[in-house]
Protein backbone atom coordinates (compact mmCIF):
# COMPACT_ATOMS: atom_id res chain seq x y z
CA UNK A 1 0.00 0.00 0.00
CA UNK A 2 1.12 3.61 -0.53
CA UNK A 3 0.63 6.62 1.18
CA UNK A 4 1.01 9.98 0.84
CA UNK A 5 3.29 11.27 3.58
CA UNK A 6 1.69 9.31 6.08
CA UNK A 7 2.54 5.57 5.91
CA UNK A 8 4.27 5.70 9.50
CA UNK A 9 1.23 6.87 11.11
CA UNK A 10 -0.69 4.40 8.87
CA UNK A 11 1.41 1.63 9.54
CA UNK A 12 1.70 1.94 13.61
CA UNK A 13 -2.21 1.98 13.08
CA UNK A 14 -2.11 -1.14 11.31
CA UNK A 15 0.26 -2.96 14.20
CA UNK A 16 -1.95 -2.01 17.04
CA UNK A 17 -5.21 -3.10 15.24
CA UNK A 18 -3.39 -6.22 13.86
CA UNK A 19 -1.88 -6.52 17.04
CA UNK A 20 1.83 -7.14 15.05
CA UNK A 21 5.71 -7.02 16.04
CA UNK A 22 6.91 -3.41 15.49
CA UNK A 23 8.39 -3.48 11.69
CA UNK A 24 11.74 -2.81 10.84
CA UNK A 25 11.55 0.64 8.63
CA UNK A 26 13.87 1.92 5.49
CA UNK A 27 13.28 5.17 4.68
CA UNK A 28 14.14 6.83 1.72
CA UNK A 29 17.11 8.53 3.05
CA UNK A 30 19.00 5.40 4.08
CA UNK A 31 19.41 4.71 0.35
CA UNK A 32 22.49 5.22 -1.34
CA UNK A 33 22.92 8.69 -2.71
CA UNK A 34 22.44 8.93 -6.32
CA UNK A 35 23.78 11.91 -8.65
CA UNK A 36 20.89 11.03 -11.51
CA UNK A 37 18.80 11.32 -8.83
CA UNK A 38 19.18 13.67 -6.20
CA UNK A 39 17.29 12.82 -2.53
CA UNK A 40 15.11 15.66 -1.50
CA UNK A 41 15.71 16.97 1.67
CA UNK A 42 11.59 16.11 2.71
CA UNK A 43 12.03 12.59 1.49
CA UNK A 44 14.31 11.79 4.13
CA UNK A 45 12.43 10.28 6.54
CA UNK A 46 9.49 9.25 4.66
CA UNK A 47 9.01 5.37 4.63
CA UNK A 48 10.71 3.60 1.57
CA UNK A 49 9.91 -0.21 2.68
CA UNK A 50 8.33 -1.75 5.38
CA UNK A 51 5.91 -5.07 6.32
CA UNK A 52 3.13 -6.23 8.57
CA UNK A 53 2.25 -9.67 9.07
CA UNK A 54 -1.61 -9.37 9.19
CA UNK A 55 -3.53 -12.65 9.71
CA UNK A 56 -1.24 -14.40 7.65
CA UNK A 57 -0.81 -11.96 4.88
CA UNK A 58 2.46 -9.89 4.58
CA UNK A 59 1.50 -6.62 3.58
CA UNK A 60 4.02 -3.97 2.15
CA UNK A 61 3.84 -0.44 2.67
CA UNK A 62 5.74 2.86 1.72
CA UNK A 63 5.22 6.61 1.08
CA UNK A 64 5.33 7.54 -2.71
CA UNK A 65 8.04 9.17 -3.23
CA UNK A 66 7.73 13.55 -3.81
CA UNK A 67 6.75 14.37 -6.85
CA UNK A 68 4.96 11.00 -7.81
CA UNK A 69 1.56 11.28 -8.66
CA UNK A 70 -0.87 9.68 -5.36
CA UNK A 71 -4.79 8.90 -6.01
CA UNK A 72 -6.28 8.04 -3.01
CA UNK A 73 -8.02 4.76 -3.98
CA UNK A 74 -5.96 3.45 -6.54
CA UNK A 75 -2.67 3.38 -4.14
CA UNK A 76 -2.60 -0.53 -4.16
CA UNK A 77 0.42 -2.27 -5.82
CA UNK A 78 0.73 -6.31 -5.73
CA UNK A 79 4.17 -7.97 -4.97
CA UNK A 80 5.62 -11.05 -5.62
CA UNK A 81 8.60 -12.11 -3.53
CA UNK A 82 9.84 -15.63 -4.46
CA UNK A 83 13.30 -17.44 -4.10
CA UNK A 84 12.25 -18.68 -8.17
CA UNK A 85 14.42 -16.37 -10.51
CA UNK A 86 12.87 -18.48 -13.42
CA UNK A 87 9.60 -17.63 -12.03
CA UNK A 88 10.09 -13.90 -11.28
CA UNK A 89 11.01 -13.94 -14.73
CA UNK A 90 8.37 -16.02 -16.82
CA UNK A 91 5.59 -13.82 -14.48
CA UNK A 92 7.23 -10.62 -15.43
CA UNK A 93 7.59 -11.33 -18.95
CA UNK A 94 3.97 -12.79 -18.84
CA UNK A 95 2.56 -9.48 -17.48
CA UNK A 96 4.45 -6.83 -19.57
CA UNK A 97 2.51 -8.29 -22.95
CA UNK A 98 -0.18 -5.44 -23.63
CA UNK A 99 1.38 -3.76 -20.24
CA UNK A 100 4.00 -0.81 -19.27
CA UNK A 101 7.04 -1.38 -17.63
CA UNK A 102 7.86 1.01 -14.55
CA UNK A 103 11.25 -0.65 -14.27
CA UNK A 104 12.99 -3.65 -15.87
CA UNK A 105 14.11 -6.40 -14.03
CA UNK A 106 17.20 -5.57 -12.51
CA UNK A 107 19.48 -5.90 -9.71
CA UNK A 108 18.84 -2.92 -6.96
CA UNK A 109 20.41 -2.30 -4.05
CA UNK A 110 18.16 -4.99 -1.69
CA UNK A 111 17.49 -7.58 -4.23
CA UNK A 112 19.44 -9.57 -7.13
CA UNK A 113 16.67 -8.94 -8.87
CA UNK A 114 13.55 -6.23 -9.00
CA UNK A 115 11.24 -5.05 -11.29
CA UNK A 116 7.78 -3.47 -11.52
CA UNK A 117 5.00 -3.39 -14.47
CA UNK A 118 1.17 -2.35 -14.74
CA UNK A 119 -0.62 -5.29 -16.85
CA UNK A 120 -2.96 -4.50 -19.74
CA UNK A 121 -5.83 -4.17 -16.93
CA UNK A 122 -3.97 -1.79 -15.33
CA UNK A 123 -3.00 -3.56 -11.83
CA UNK A 124 0.69 -2.86 -10.66
CA UNK A 125 2.79 -5.35 -10.38
CA UNK A 126 6.28 -5.46 -8.68
CA UNK A 127 8.26 -8.39 -8.81
CA UNK A 128 11.80 -9.20 -6.15
CA UNK A 129 13.96 -11.97 -6.08
CA UNK A 130 14.31 -13.29 -2.62
CA UNK A 131 12.66 -13.99 1.16
CA UNK A 132 11.09 -11.39 1.35
CA UNK A 133 13.33 -10.32 4.27
CA UNK A 134 14.94 -6.69 4.73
Amino acid sequence: MNFNGNCREAVEYYTEVFKTEEPKIMTFGEMPPSEEYPLPEEAKNLIMHTRLNMCGSVVMFSDIFPGMTFVQGTNITLAIVSEDLGEIKSLFNQLKVDGTVGMELQETFWSKCYGSVKDKFGIEWQFNYGTGEM
